[in-house]
């Protein structure tokens, strides 16, 4: 069975495609990726021309392992983005239910599909628990819910009495590392997924991390396969998760801004319902509307066919784009 890509923010060729008209640059605030990304630092020649040796893969992963907070460098798996990283740890689980807190991330219901799983959505965390695999993206994309570690916990408990396996995506737990559950992975059946491009601003050098008990690890690496990190994203995120004083910046940074994105969202007369520091979710009876009009502006917000009233904004980069969404917005008329 041949299941199509899902579609998601940051697709700026489908939006000038949609609004051919819109004044450039495009500002695409349709994703949660950090504006403010990670200076990037000097990349040694080797890097480029030599496969990466297994000490350069430890040592990225014993720096995650610091910065994440997990128990070892052995509970610490790199991988080229946590989305490969989906159907690898689904296939973990006993093939059965795969049971999704939504509404979410959907590349985690397309995933468990791709394994086998008879998958479905709930909206009662308490219905994962009897799960093969039960799917938590904390804090939710795109709504900003959190489930607290004591809930988290208790399930994961009984769906190990059950062999079942928890699986939480913290994608956005940079800017909410007191909920992380990268401290419990030695757990046999807590699988945490971190993201690095997110919140250091660098998507595009796919890099992501599993943390989990080093039994399943090993098994997860031989699922990779060897290399399957590229040498330039070995350096540049050993870099980055060593600088403290620079994420501590720049969650002040990004604190700031969110207050400021609040401000104009609700002046314009849009509820938030939800978010983190990289983005908001606000809710409109007018959403499609605006949609449009932000999109003839030059401006690309995410919009879900789940719920036709949300749009969810990243943060603008640079005074210019914050004008420009200030002007759009000012223009809206919403009713």
């Amino acid at each position: 069975m041949g299941l199509a890509p899902l579609a998601h923010g940051g697709d700026l060729v489908a939006a000038r495609r949609l609004f051919p008209n819109a004044p450039e640059p495009f500002i695409d605030l349709s994703t949660g990726i950090n504006p403010y990304s990670y200076p990037l630092p000097p990349l040694p020649t080797d890097c480029f021309t030599r496969l990466p040796d297994r000490a350069a893969v430890g040592a990225l992963a014993a720096t995650a392992a610091r910065a994440y907070g997990a128990p070892s460098e052995g509970c610490v798996v790199p991988a080229p983005g946590t989305q490969i990283l989906l159907t690898q740890v689904a296939a973990l689980a006993t093939r059965g239910r795969a049971v999704i807190l939504g509404p979410t991330y959907a590349e985690h219901a397309h995933a468990a599909q791709l394994i086998g799983h008879e998958t479905i959505e709930v909206s009662d965390p308490n219905l994962l628990r009897s799960a093969n695999l039960a799917v938590v993206v904390n804090p939710n994309n795109p709504d900003g819910r959190i489930l607290h570690k004591p809930l988290l916990l208790d399930i994961a408990a009984e769906l190990h009495r059950r062999g079942g396996l928890l699986v939480v995506d913290e994608a956005f737990a940079d800017v909410a590392s007191q909920f992380s559950l990268a401290e419990t992975v030695e757990r046999p059946n807590i699988i945490v997924l971190r993201s690095f491009g997110k919140f250091y601003g660098l998507a595009g050098l796919r890099l992501g991390f599993a943390l989990l008990q080093p039994r399943l690890a090993l098994r997860l690496q031989a699922m990779l396969g060897p290399w399957s990190v590229s040498g330039p994203a070995i350096v540049i995120g050993q870099a980055a998760l060593a600088d403290v004083d620079w994420k501590t910046r720049t969650i002040a940074e990004l604190a700031q801004a969110v207050v400021r994105l609040d401000r104009l969202l609700v002046a314009a007369g849009l509820e938030i319902v939800g978010g983190t520091l990289l983005y908001r979710l606000t809710r409109c009876a007018d959403a499609a509307v605006l949609f449009e009009h932000l999109g003839r502006a030059g401006i690309l917000v995410r919009r879900f066919s789940e719920n036709s009233e949300w749009l969810r904004w990243g943060i603008p980069h640079g005074d210019p784009s914050w004008l420009r969404l200030e002007a759009a917005l000012t223009t809206a008329h919403l009713a």
